[in-house]
């Protein structure tokens, strides 16, 4: 079975080099990107499977020397790398069929991400506050772009809600399993007598939508204009720049006021918007085959409580996959990687269980 797929992939990549490197191809650019980003993708698999190749050949020389020779020693020899190599094929052949699965429809687009503070009160948001910091060297380390569409900051720090943006290769796919109730525990700045207290956050993140996901139609929007309130600065609040976007049909109310120019505010407003609408449709649409298959790495319902930040401790846990990491210093200075991997795996690995099954 596997050996099949990867002859087709094998046969898929050879003729993709070979259409690259004719010059009707070179000569359209559109063609040329698209097969160039498939070349790209079927690149890693391709190196893998040939390492493979190589390890197989090595293995079926080795069992020919066994066989023929009357070398002792020689024949010591090629046992002792015939089991090493062995186990390389095995744990070669795991790593192909995890790269087999195939990835979901909306990995590759760029995401919407939404903080927003839940129980806790001022501690909450600034625990908000301090997610949305480490998404952001997150997003840095890996190459990932981040751009503020829309905060509410809280009187004491942190913020009541912050949705930004983050685009770059894969970027709803890294983060989409950050979905979910955040809890902290810790003791605030405030707490005289040194208690624990326990606070949250939720964390949404969606696919940005593209204009052929979601068409609006603009007698279905309410676009209202405002003073913008809060912190902000002096010159934040001098114009009607705020606006607020109703979406009718679906009563999707989407709020844009850190701009200073009203369009800059009403582009962003949209781009929420449509990514909300896409969720929304996508939800619905996927709500029989999550009732259906529950991932190791949850539902993505975003109230379901999914990490445990433990201050005291320094400890991180992710309760999908039972992972505790003591180094919660790091993680929240964006060393999210292994959280993440170990989520992805957990994925991937549920996911093949189900093409065997």
């Amino acid at each position: 079975m596997i050996d099949q797929q990867l002859e087709k992939i094998k046969s898929r990549y050879d003729f993709l080099m070979e259409e690259l490197s004719k010059p009707e191809t070179m000569a359209d650019q559109q063609r040329y990107g698209r097969l160039a980003r498939e070349q790209n993708e079927l690149q890693e698999i391709i190196s893998h499977y040939d390492k493979l190749q190589d390890i197989v050949r090595q293995i079926e020389d080795d069992r020919e020397v066994i066989e023929l020779n009357e070398d002792n020693d020689l024949v010591a020899i090629a046992e002792e790398e015939l089991g090493e190599l062995e186990a390389q094929r095995e744990k070669m052949e795991e790593e192909l069929r995890m790269m087999l699965v195939p990835k979901e429809a909306n990995d590759s687009k760029n995401a919407i991400v939404e903080i927003r503070a839940g129980a806790g009160g001022d501690e909450a948001a600034i625990f908000a506050g301090d997610l949305y910091r480490m998404y952001s060297k997150f997003c840095e380390i890996k190459n990932l772009k981040v751009e503020v569409l829309s905060s509410s900051p809280s009187e004491r720090g942190g913020f009541k809600e912050i949705i930004f943006s983050v685009s770059g290769p894969d970027a709803f796919g890294t983060l989409k399993f950050e979905s979910g109730v955040h809890r902290v525990q810790r003791v605030p700045d405030t707490e005289t007598q040194g208690r624990i207290h326990t606070s949250a956050a939720s964390v949404a993140v969606l696919p940005e939508a593209e204009d052929i996901d979601i068409e609006l139609n603009p007698a279905d929007l309410r676009i209202d204009v405002y003073r913008s309130s809060g912190p902000g600065g002096q010159s934040v609040n001098t114009t009607d720049s705020a606006v607020r976007i109703t979406h009718e049909p679906t009563g999707i109310v989407v709020t844009c006021q850190d701009e200073k120019s009203q369009l800059k505010n009403k582009n962003k407003a949209l781009k929420v918007l449509k990514a909300r609408l896409l969720d929304k449709a996508q939800s619905e649409q996927n709500k029989v085959i999550a009732e259906q298959r529950r991932s190791m790495v949850g539902s993505g319902d975003r109230s379901a409580k999914i990490r445990t930040y433990n201050y005291p401790q320094g400890r991180v846990t992710d309760h999908r996959i039972n992972l505790t990491l003591y180094k919660l210093d790091r993680v929240m200075e964006g060393d999210l990687n292994e959280l993440i991997e170990k989520l992805h795996l957990a994925d991937r690995s549920e996911r093949l269980a189900q093409m065997v099954a």
